[in-house]
């Protein structure tokens, strides 16, 4: 039984008769290929190469998700049989996950693109913080007892460089308000099997691959606070996702996604700071 994603925070979504990605019960999500499109053929070309990469490190891999390949299913929007990426559903083993998208780069566009294309999102970058910040919120949600806070997108979008900090405070306090008690961060943020320390460990292999560059991809942060508000063990993921845009490297550095993965690594090491010193002073 393929059903719309509960937990999806940003892109298309398969309601109100629209194409969109679905997914099963048995931690698989179908990601539709859509026609004459290259973002699909893109996506997929990158998955095909990614797989059989033998440059790509095991440790890296883990931050991808797993391509079980494509198959042909009936679309979200009734157009009948389409072909989907099949995927993993980074969300299905977590319960009740709170969930940032980041979308990272101080551009999102390529040479490579067509010009409508590069002037769509030349706009959409000068107008959020990927330009002054190097990198935009996409989406989000975030859990608390009464349920969840999942602003509209449109909203996301204007996020300030201060409205960013508060997300990131929200993401890991027990309350969603203008005073945010920090209470998860040394466990989600900090930590050898923090999400800090991950970021970092895919900054290290940033500075170094030049195999790929990365525009308009996001990272997406997930934990379950709720397993925290029970007393249970944390789990906190760090995941690459959305490849439709990605490019040869050709042996350059890419210094867009490794310089907005940079600031963005800066914004989460505050927090963290933050809430040490909130705790001291507490």
């Amino acid at each position: 039984m393929l059903k719309v994603p509960e937990h999806q925070v940003a892109g298309r979504q398969a309601i109100d008769g629209k194409l969109g990605p679905l997914v099963d019960n048995s931690g698989h999500f179908y990601k539709p290929l859509q026609d004459d499109d290259e973002r699909g053929t893109g996506e997929l070309t990158f998955y095909h190469s990614f797989s059989s990469n033998t440059r790509i490190p095991h440790h890296i891999r883990r931050f991808f998700p797993v391509f079980y390949g494509t198959q042909l299913l009936k679309a979200s929007d009734g157009s009948g049989l389409r072909p989907h990426l099949v995927l993993q559903d980074i969300t299905s083993d977590h319960l009740n996950p709170s969930i940032l998208d980041i979308k990272i780069g101080s551009r999102t566009w390529y040479l490579e693109a067509s010009n409508d294309y590069i002037q769509n999102c030349f706009h959409r970058d000068k107008t959020t913080t990927t330009v002054s910040l190097g990198f935009r919120r996409c989406g989000l949600q975030i859990y608390n007892e009464s349920g969840f806070w999942k602003p509209e997108r449109k909203l996301v979008r204007s996020f300030t460089a201060d409205d960013v900090r508060s997300v990131l405070r929200m993401f890991v306090s027990s309350n969603v308000g203008p005073e945010p008690d920090f209470c998860f961060a040394d466990s989600v943020y900090g930590g050898c099997d923090g999400i800090l320390e991950r970021l970092m460990e895919l900054k290290t292999w940033f500075e170094d691959q030049t195999m790929y560059h990365f525009c308009s991809c996001s990272v997406l942060l997930l934990f379950d606070k709720e397993s925290f508000l029970k007393g249970k063990t944390p789990f906190a993921e760090v995941k690459l996702i959305d490849f439709a845009h990605v490019v040869d490297g050709n042996g350059v550095i890419d210094h867009n996604f490794l310089g907005g993965l940079c600031s963005f690594i800066k914004f989460v090491s505050q927090v963290l700071a933050d809430s040490k010193g909130s705790t001291m002073e507490d």
